[in-house]
């Protein structure tokens, strides 16, 4: 045939891609023609290439997600088969929807990347030594290396030095922004005892053979400069005494030195002599010794017998005479210290014989 088409064509066969009812005419050798029955196409709308809202940054970290939600009124074909409207994400990738409206039409999406960064394992702080220690002392606390840190203190550098009781963690972010967070570090700092005082049981300037007994505060134990772990000590040497006391906590603290000092004995070096010499004449008797604050008593008689001390006669040396009669006396000084009055000695007996 020829053919005629409502569309004006006149090939055999028509493509049609528009709403509209369709029908031709076929014409034959002899000019004959016949007319179908109209053929009625429908072309229904494809939806609107369809956006996607994302509820929040599609870049996050480990732990994070984001919803990713199309347009209403649709049915819906996830690229990772979800059919629901909006999907939750938590992993990287690329994510489209494809949309069919009532007409079984259908359009898809341009994809939405997602970008799930990597946390920073969680930190683990080290410690430069023990987390318990005494007032005054400290410790520091290292983060791992190659982040950014911002440490429950405040603090931004990857150290710290804590010298007070608390509970320590720190927080590390890496180049991504996404941040871990250390368990915490438990430091504990003991109180110190007060400094001791040593207490004296009488003067510290010690005559000879005189002692003292230095006693430190109660409720420690004690480590005394002479080796003595008692709570007191006896001394009778000259020295500086000092007491380190321990806590319960094993905190210490030293005490200032308490200085004991000792008085030199009473020594006599040289002794009186005896004399002997003619009537009417006179001779010195001396005696020379060493000692603190000395004082001198002469005395008639033999040495040790103080019934007859010879009034006055306070000096280290004492003259004797002058006699007009022959005859023979005995004379001695005790010598003696003002500071130390027990320690006193008695001279040699000088005998005076007068011709």
């Amino acid at each position: 045939y020829s053919y005629a088409w409502s569309n004006g064509a006149t090939t055999q066969s028509i493509t049609v891609n528009a709403s509209g009812a369709y029908s031709v005419t076929i014409t034959n050798a002899s000019g004959c023609s016949a007319t179908s029955a109209a053929t009625n196409v429908t072309v229904s709308a494809l939806p609107s290439t369809p956006t996607l809202t994302a509820s929040g940054p599609t870049t996050f970290c480990e732990g994070g997600s984001v919803t990713l939600t199309a347009p209403a009124g649709y049915s819906y074909a996830w690229s990772t088969g979800a059919t629901t409207q909006s999907i939750s994400v938590n992993a990287s990738g690329a994510y489209s929807v494809t949309v069919t409206n009532a007409n079984g039409c259908s359009a898809t999406s341009a994809a939405t990347n997602v970008t799930v960064s990597a946390k920073p394992a969680t930190p683990t702080v080290t410690a430069s030594g023990s987390t318990t220690f005494c007032e005054g002392g400290s410790v520091t606390l290292t983060a791992p290396a190659g982040y950014s840190y911002a440490w429950s203190t405040g603090a931004t550098t990857q150290s710290i030095s804590v010298n007070a009781s608390g509970a320590y963690s720190v927080t590390v972010t890496n180049a991504n922004g996404c941040s871990a967070t250390s368990a915490a570090t438990n430091v504990t700092v003991n109180a110190k005892p007060a400094t001791p005082v040593i207490t004296a049981s009488g003067p510290t300037a010690l005559c000879p053979g005189a002692s003292v007994t230095l006693t430190a505060p109660g409720g420690y134990s004690y480590a005394w400069s002479n080796g003595a772990t008692t709570q007191s000590i006896t001394v009778s040497t000259a020295g500086a005494y000092s007491v380190t006391v321990t806590n319960a906590s094993g905190c210490s603290a030293t005490s200032a030195t308490t200085t004991v000092t000792t008085y030199a004995p009473t020594v006599i070096v040289s002794q009186p002599q005896s004399v002997t010499m003619p009537r009417n004449n006179t001779r010195v008797l001396s005696v020379t010794a060493t000692g603190t604050a000395l004082t001198y008593q002469w005395y008639e008689g033999f040495a040790g017998d103080t019934s007859q001390p010879l009034v006055g006669q306070t000096a280290s040396s004492y003259t004797a005479g002058p006699f007009n009669k022959k005859g023979t006396h005995r004379y001695w000084v005790r010598v003696s210290s003002a500071t130390c009055p027990s320690s006193s000695v008695n001279s040699a007996t000088a005998v005076v014989t007068v011709n």
